[in-house]
């Protein structure tokens, strides 16, 4: 019984949708062709204003004319004239241009040399000459006597010192408009006051009327003869706004429009059969989509209900797995914690043991370079000897200014000594010390304090940079940045020791935004079977080396954000060094 409710209800829901989705398209579609028959009606009376002001300004030029008026004042046909008003009716496209005296006979014509002249004709019965007589100038619509073809007769009087002479006359037919305006299906005529359809696209409709014609009013246009005999009966269509239908019985849109000429409007009908079918398609497609889609969707909602119902067992089940996955999870998750902090203790121990390294390193440079440190100190404790001797001499002589100059030279000396034995207690401390900015000039004045005096003692040049590149600022530690320096040029110094013209340059240049380094020598060169694994710890080309100060001179450089790097060479060994500057 419930599912039979249910199917009930979606009879009913698809219906009603079904309903709403109709009218809505029926709607559309009627508002796209009335969007479209408004540009259309627009477009065709265009074509119908233009048409009119081809030929409004003839009249009023004619009037302006000396031979038509000559010809009104005499009263007298010239054929001279009648030539002219052809050869302007030609030229112009008016199908004929006549005048009228003021008695209503026509007295010249484009049309003379036609067997339908109108020249003897009078058309004082005809409005468009009683009404230009009286207001000096009307349009007036007409089916032709002679002629026997409608058009708008455009008639202006003629005066001469206030006195009418008579009328000149330009008709206008409108064949070819009516031409333009025929399309499949369509209906677009003009209709006067009285609803009597003047142009049409069909000439089917014609001179018929659109709206009942009072016998008063059928009268009066008999008697002007205005449509001549012919009967003015009901077109076969409708204008009733949503409810129009075109004479095949189609329905239709209407729009009307103004045509500048007194009481006109010009009527455009667009068919709605197809647009109503199209909607009609629509609406079905769209019912049976949405048949579709509600059975879908109840099919659907029976599934997931009958699904739950099936598997309302196993949810608990599935609860109990989580919980298990989740304690297994947390488990995972505590033991993950503590091989965490097993690896930051690793990576602690790491650093220290790399610093104890590096230090280590440090200290078993300082004996290699203790025996010139103790040359470099030597020196000024000699001196100071000899000055101290000199000075209690010149005491013991009553000279205290040249004994005070001598105590000055003692007190120079032994800053000099403080300043060597400084450099090497800060080369020799355990730590490794911060990064931040560090002076290039310093570091190199404390590698030459640590390793110039071997240098010299070996005879070899040792090339220190001293420009204003010496003065740069980069981003390392002193003390080991120092360490790097003097690994490197205590090796390039046991590379060139046994040569002639030995010698080391240290150089600074820039690249971008870094600051290299480069210590090359004039030695023989790192051996290309070493030259791949230089910095790999133990690996050593020297006979007693352990291969460790490269390798950790390379690290120095990786904390400090920089690089050290083999260069290759063709002569000697170049170590380059990359460092941020600062």
């Amino acid at each position: 019984m419930t599912v039979l409710l249910a199917f009930v209800l979606l009879g009913v829901m698809v219906a009603g949708t079904a309903s709403i989705y109709g009218r809505r398209a029926v709607a559309d579609a009627a508002a796209t062709v009335q969007m479209a028959a408004t540009q259309q009606t627009r477009t065709n009376l265009q074509l119908l204003e233009a048409e009119l002001q081809t030929y409004r300004l003839l009249p009023i030029m004619l009037g302006e004319y000396p031979d038509v008026r000559a010809a009104l004042e005499s009263g007298r046909v010239d054929a001279a004239l009648n030539q002219k008003l052809a050869l302007l009716a030609e030229r112009t496209g008016a199908p004929v241009i006549y005048a009228l005296d003021s008695q209503g006979m026509t007295i010249a014509a484009s049309n003379a040399a036609r067997r339908d002249s109108f020249l003897g004709h009078n058309y004082r019965f005809r409005e468009y000459f009683t009404e230009a007589m009286a207001s000096g100038a009307t349009e007036f619509f007409a089916l032709g006597s002679v002629s026997g073809r409608s058009g708008l007769y455009l008639s202006r009087r003629i005066d001469r010192g206030g006195k009418p002479l008579g009328v000149v006359v330009v008709k206008v037919e409108f064949d070819k408009i009516a031409r333009a305006w025929i399309r499949s299906h369509m209906a677009t005529f003009v209709v006067d006051p009285d609803g009597v359809i003047l142009i049409s696209s069909d000439p089917r409709l014609q001179f018929h009327t659109t709206r009942p014609l009072s016998p008063r009013r059928r009268a009066l246009l008999a008697r002007t003869r205005q449509f001549g005999s012919i009967r003015l009966v009901p077109a076969p269509l409708t204008i009733a706004g949503e409810r129009s239908r075109l004479p095949d019985g189609t329905p239709a849109v209407t729009v009307s429009l103004p045509v500048p000429i007194a009481g006109w409007r010009l009527v455009h009908m667009e068919p709605l059969d197809v647009a109503l079918r199209v909607a009609a398609t629509r609406t079905r497609w769209a019912t049976a989509l949405a048949g579709l889609a509600t059975i879908a969707t109840m099919a659907a909602a029976w599934w997931v209900y009958a699904r739950r119902k099936r598997n309302a067992g196993a949810r608990a089940e599935l609860e109990a797995e989580v919980a298990r996955r989740t304690a297994e999870l947390r488990a995972t998750a505590e033991r993950l914690q503590v091989e965490v902090e097993q690896r930051e203790a690793s990576d602690q121990r790491f650093r220290q043991a790399r610093e104890e390294l590096a230090h280590a390193n440090r200290v078993g440079s300082i004996g290699t370079i203790t025996a010139s440190v103790a040359h470099e100190i030597n020196q000024p404790v000699a001196a100071i000897r000899t000055f101290a001797d000199n000075a209690a001499a010149f005491l013991e002589r009553g000279e205290p200014a040249r004994a005070a100059t001598n105590l000055q030279s003692i007190v120079d000396l032994t800053s000099r000594i403080g300043a060597i034995t400084a450099g090497l207690r800060r080369y020799a401390r355990r730590g490794a010390g911060s990064i931040g900015p560090v002076a290039l000039d310093a570091v190199i004045d404390g590698v030459r304090l640590l390793i110039g005096d071997r240098y010299r003692a070996k005879g070899v040049t040792l090339a220190l940079p001293d420009g204003p590149e010496a003065r740069l600022t980069v981003i390392a530690g002193r003390v080991r940045l120092e360490q790097v320096l003097v690994n490197l040029l205590q090796n390039a110094l046991d590379a060139v020791s046994e040569r002639r013209d030995a010698r080391v340059d240290v150089t600074i240049g820039r690249r971008g935004r870094d600051v290299v380094l480069t210590v090359a020598d004039s030695g023989p060169g790192i051996a290309a079977d070493i030259a791949d694994h230089l910095f790999t710890p133990f690996a050593t080309s020297k006979k007693d080396g352990l291969g460790l100060g490269l390798g950790i001179a390379r690290d120095i450089m990786t904390e400090f954000g920089g690089t050290l790097d083999l260069v290759p060479s063709s002569q000697g060994a170049i170590f380059r060094m990359i460092l941020v500057k600062a």
